[in-house]
């Protein structure tokens, strides 16, 4: 429990923090001046914060060394103006705290972190996981996230881990996700532990009603999704659900088991935000059809030219 003398420090992650793509050349190295000019569009967009190495990231097909070079690339370009999450997702408590030293060396401001997978560990063990993992000194997220790791948390656990020193908020991935984010808001006693939902945003408005500060999607539309978020925040809900409703077909398309990284970078090469929608195996490639079922939905909605620093002016056509 937190000492009710010392003052709290507000959690670093809330609002709208998208998850980062890993752009790729046709080789498969690393497309860095897209990863750039990717950041560069998530911060003209207006968003709360920036995530790495997350499971839209592709992160679990990138080296150790990709790793720091992706996290050193991004904290350079956002250079402090919103808070860098870094995805931790490690198979033991050892390599997770590996994982996460390299992040604070590379500049982040919080962790997500995963629990242990392949070898799931017991709900006793998992207080003693993210308790040395938080140790490392950043500001640590839980990623609730079942269907990737076959690690169930209770609403009752993760209030419990909320309670850890320097565990400052669970991003909830297991579906329905509002039901669960008002579950562990219900019973959440720590005022520095905070609630995001996750799951590509596809119930974004439920999540906020139910008690979550934010959400870490996808990072395709971060410039149609800020302006929801902005109508939620002051009130204005009619407005929230007509600004969101039209985007909920390609937040549920990208969604599916196996290309959904594809489909995000189909997107992003779209607008002109990376060069090439290159995947890394296991992740598969869009097939025809697919990709024609993709664009009639991005036909439909429209998206907006885009505009960075270093992008050209395009279109979504």
């Amino acid at each position: 429990m937190l000492n009710s003398e010392e003052p709290v420090v507000p959690p670093t992650v809330r609002g709208l923090v998208p998850i980062l793509a890993t752009p790729f050349l046709p080789d498969g190295s690393l497309d860095l001046p897209s990863l750039r000019r990717l950041t560069e569009f998530q911060l003209a967009s207006g968003v709360d914060g920036v995530a790495v190495l997350g499971m839209a990231s592709e992160a679990f097909a990138l080296t150790a060394e990709e790793r720091r070079t992706i996290t050193r690339e991004v904290a350079a370009v956002v250079g402090g103006a919103v808070p860098l999450v870094v995805g931790v997702a490690a198979t033991s408590t050892v390599t997770a705290v590996e994982q996460a030293e390299a992040a604070a060396v590379g500049g982040a401001n919080a962790v997500m972190v995963l629990p242990p997978f392949m070898v799931v560990p017991s709900p006793a063990q998992l207080p003693e996981f993210y308790a040395t993992v938080a140790a490392v000194g950043v500001e640590l997220m839980v990623q609730d996230a079942p269907g990737a790791t076959g690690v169930a948390m209770s609403p009752q656990l993760i209030a419990e881990l909320g309670r850890l020193a320097g565990v400052t908020s669970v991003k909830v991935e297991a579906p329905p996700t509002a039901p669960k984010v008002a579950a562990v808001v219900d019973r959440i006693d720590e005022p520095g532990f905070v609630v995001l939902g996750g799951q590509n945003a596809q119930f974004l408005l439920d999540e906020l009603a139910a008690g979550a500060v934010g959400s870490m999607p996808a990072c395709e539309i971060p410039d149609l999704l800020a302006p929801v978020f902005t109508a939620w925040l002051t009130g204005r809900y009619d407005e929230a659900r007509a600004l969101f409703e039209p985007l909920l077909p390609l937040l549920v398309f990208g969604l599916q088991s196996g290309i959904a990284w594809a489909v995000h970078k189909e997107v992003l090469v779209r607008r002109g935000l990376i060069d090439h929608t290159a995947v890394r195996v296991p992740a598969r490639d869009l097939d025809d059809r697919t990709r024609a079922g993709l664009t009639a939905i991005l036909d439909r909605l429209d998206l907006p030219a885009v505009t960075t620093s270093t992008a050209p002016l395009t279109g979504i056509r």
